[in-house]
């Protein structure tokens, strides 16, 4: 078998981009910011802005490097003249211009020269202008800006006394188009290798930018391979330490789905064994109620075949109670409730079967025996009302027969402060039954557990389960004690609101 070729970080970058884009022409919504993209546009911005302004500030220096050697060559230029007339003295009119001409003959400089007693030109061209703009002083020299036949010329001038007679002046020029030229080929000489490490420095930073994402492209794939039944945790052996937290974070949420997968795979087993058995009691005794030939043995059948129906019923009920508990369905559904009218509400409910069953339900309000001040909680009061429900229901199920006669079971109401000053409505059940072997109560509020050693029918280990979930749901909790007459005691515990501070008292 021959596998498709190995992609590199480039060839995959650009096909993601691709795709990107196609995409975001079908479905006419704006590209996803790209990272690689922002990356390059934000280094390589700057480091070609860098690029051009050190551009600028070397054809600066140039030019400025340039004034000052042409000027100062121009001043050398004309001191040299000077001095020959110094030398020469009286002849200075026959001997310096011979050699001037010689000296200013290079057509490649394009010197211009003049040399003149203010009265008589000696050497030179006359139309050579004596002043000019900006001045400055080089040793003997003078050196100002001027025009000559329309082009501007920088000049140095230099004068020289006579014993006899008007100075002589000496002047040097030079076009300033010559001085451009001079900078540009220092700029060129100095932008072409800047121009070649601006380029390298492209090529660096595009392939530094794709080699450091190239972890989060192998992070992709690993995350592509993972399936709902492996769930395998990321390795960070090789992940940079900038990446890390990113991957922790995924591989903690990792951890999480592969135990909620686990818990409802778990859920889902135990919810079938459990229905199995209540369904094939129905069907069992559908089947007796129909092949029996005895009428009172039909309706015995029949009987059984409703308690049967109703395990499966009270079964499903607690099931749908488990899901309609999850965070993600009931968290919209909040709303403000006094938990202790709740609460006496509910027990008023179950005080018929209470009486049937011949048990003292009763009610208190510890905190507040009138039951004046409401205790205001937040959440979902259908959910409360289970909780208190299966809490009544469960004191109610495993009191033994045997204290029928003197059964009881209280619901009871106060407010609870803990260590840190936060403020609970907490709700105890509390019977004078057996109580919870102490072997037994770790896995009191697991699903699917039963305590049964009455023999208790109808149970399939949920209404704690069910208790719990709620409990995590409004971020309160639930807990058992043994009673102090040897029966259970369950404690409930809701966060309440935030007192109201009310209205400042008068000055």
């Amino acid at each position: 078998m021959r596998f498709p070729p190995r992609r590199t970080s480039d060839e995959r970058f650009a096909r993601d981009d691709w795709l990107h884009l196609a995409q975001s022409k079908v479905t006419g919504t704006p590209p996803p910011p790209s990272l690689r993209q922002t990356l390059l546009r934000r280094l390589a911005a700057p480091l070609s802005l860098l690029a051009l302004m050190s551009g600028l500030m070397a054809y600066w220096l140039a030019w400025q490097y340039t004034q000052h050697v042409v000027d100062r060559s121009l001043a050398d230029l004309a001191t040299a003249i000077s001095r020959q007339i110094q030398l020469a003295g009286v002849d200075a009119p026959v001997t310096v211009p011979p050699l001037a001409q010689a000296m200013f003959s290079d057509p490649v400089e394009q010197l211009i020269y003049r040399i003149s007693d203010g009265e008589n030109e000696i050497a030179g061209e006359p139309d050579l202008p004596l002043t000019g703009t900006s001045v400055r002083r080089i040793h003997y020299a003078y050196v100002f800006e001027t025009h000559y036949q329309g082009t501007s010329v920088r000049a140095a001038q230099v004068r020289v006394d006579q014993p006899h007679g008007n100075p002589i002046v000496v002047e040097v020029a030079q076009r300033v188009g010559s001085r451009y030229r001079i900078a540009v080929e220092f700029l060129v000489a100095i932008m072409m290798p800047l121009l070649l490490l601006l380029l390298a420095g492209w090529v660096i930073v595009w392939r530094v930018v794709n080699q450091q994402l190239n972890p989060l492209t192998d992070l992709a794939d690993t995350l592509n391979q993972q399936t709902h039944i492996s769930l395998e945790p990321v390795d960070e052996t090789h992940v940079p330490i900038e990446i890390r937290p990113l991957t922790s974070a995924m591989n903690g949420l990792l951890d999480r789905l592969q135990t909620a997968l686990d818990a409802q795979r778990k859920f889902i087993a135990d919810a079938a064994h459990q229905l199995r058995t209540p369904l094939t009691a129905v069907k069992l005794h559908a089947e007796q109620a129909v092949n029996a030939r005895d009428p009172a043995k039909a309706l015995e059948a029949v009987k059984e075949l409703r308690a049967s129906a109703d395990r499966a019923v009270r079964l499903s009920n607690q099931l749908l109670s488990l899901a309609r508990a999850e965070p993600g369905e009931q968290a919209a559904r909040f709303a403000d409730f006094d938990i202790a009218a709740l609460a006496f509400e509910t027990g008023a409910e179950w005080v018929p079967r209470a009486l049937a069953a011949h048990v003292d339900l009763g009610f208190q309000r510890l905190d507040d025996p009138e039951n004046e001040h409401p205790l205001f909680a937040r959440g979902n009061v259908v959910l409360v009302r289970e909780v208190i429900a299966n809490l009544i229901d469960n004191a109610l199920k495993y009191i033994p027969p045997y204290r029928h006669e003197g059964a009881r079971v209280t619901l009871s109401v106060t407010e609870f402060t803990d260590a840190s000053n936060r403020r609970f409505g907490e709700v105890v059940v509390e019977d004078n039954g057996p109580g919870v072997p102490h072997d037994q109560q770790p896995d009191l509020f697991k699903r699917f557990f039963r305590g049964d050693g009455q023999n208790v029918e109808g149970g399939a280990g949920l209404g704690l389960a069910i208790v719990h979930d709620i409990m995590v749901l409004h971020g309160g909790s639930v807990h058992y004690e043994d009673a102090p007459e040897g029966g259970a005691r369950f404690i409930v515990r809701i966060p309440l609101k935030p007192q109201d501070p009310g209205p400042p008292p008068p000055a």
